[in-house]
């Protein structure tokens, strides 16, 4: 009787918990994961895809480089090292190819402010402006706006089609602008094209700043994935001898794996803390 009664009360806490706000956190939290990742790929410009499908290629790396690493050294701790590499390489790619494009727009935004500037000193209205950098912006902008001016003509809802814009960019500076934009449509007034003007010079010298200190940041970065690469590339090395690599696939060999991965990993994330330049965020998003 007495075990019965433990079972029902210990039934009873089990519900009461999984009833809690953990569970909503939990999910708060997968989902706040899924949309980082979502905003990820539309930074790095890469359209259709989603973050499962991101996730697939991940694991599919991962898979591929562990068993050509198991067929090449016949060891299996060295392998799944190696298949972290590759589950972890996909994204690495993404976040690089990220941090090009916000690169080139930090360059291009100031020379599509120039040309809005240019459009409504012409007598232009706002929304036709903004849609006709479709045509006259910088190439890499030009989809997104034609996108904007399409939805524009359909709807003749500015403020939602500049919603729309930004979540097209998902780029920082696209956020200023299109803030921007939005007030002075709001506001109205005749001070547009001075307001555009300043924006554009005060773009371009955060660019050029920001252009000088990530040449510099670049020797830190560097030195930091040549330092964390070194190791694993003389692992590699001792390919030539499969019996000192199949040595790391007894307990002593898995330990040192994984104090040496965790050195490496500890050591590189505080090597790019310490050259990191703050990331412009998304505040107006």
């Amino acid at each position: 009787m007495g075990a019965f009664l433990g079972l029902l009360a210990g039934v009873g806490l089990l519900l009461i918990w999984r009833s809690g706000s953990r569970a909503p956190q939990r999910s708060a939290a997968r989902a706040g994961w899924m949309v980082r990742r979502d905003e990820l790929i539309r930074q790095a410009g890469i359209d259709s895809v989603s973050s499962a499908q991101l996730l697939c290629v991940q694991a599919g790396a991962a898979v591929l480089a562990g068993v050509i690493i198991e067929l090449a050294t016949s060891a299996v701790a060295v392998a799944a090292c190696f298949a972290v590499f590759g589950f972890v390489a996909p994204l690495a790619v993404v976040r690089r190819m990220r941090q090009r494009r916000q690169v080139a727009l930090r360059e291009l935004w100031p020379e599509a402010i120039d040309n809005l500037a240019s459009a409504v000193r012409a007598g232009m209205s706002l929304p036709e402006g903004v849609s006709g950098l479709a045509v006259r912006g910088p190439e890499p902008l030009r989809p997104a706006f034609a996108r904007f001016g399409a939805s524009y003509r359909a709807t003749g809802r500015f403020a939602d089609c500049l919603h729309a814009l930004k979540h097209d960019l998902a780029d920082p500076v696209g956020d200023r602008v299109c803030e921007t934009l939005r007030v002075a449509r709001e506001v109205g007034g005749s001070d547009l094209g001075t307001v555009l003007r300043t924006l554009s010079e005060l773009l371009r010298v955060d660019a050029r700043t920001r252009s000088e200190l990530e040449t510099r940041q670049g020797w830190t970065v560097n030195a930091a994935r040549l330092a964390v690469a070194a190791p694993w590339l003389v692992l590699l090395m001792l390919g030539a001898e499969s019996s000192t690599l199949r040595s790391f696939d007894s307990s002593g060999g898995v330990l040192l794996l994984a104090i040496g991965g965790g050195v490496c990993v500890a050591a590189y994330r505080i090597m790019l803390r310490i050259g990191r330049l703050p990331e412009e965020p998304r505040v107006l998003r």
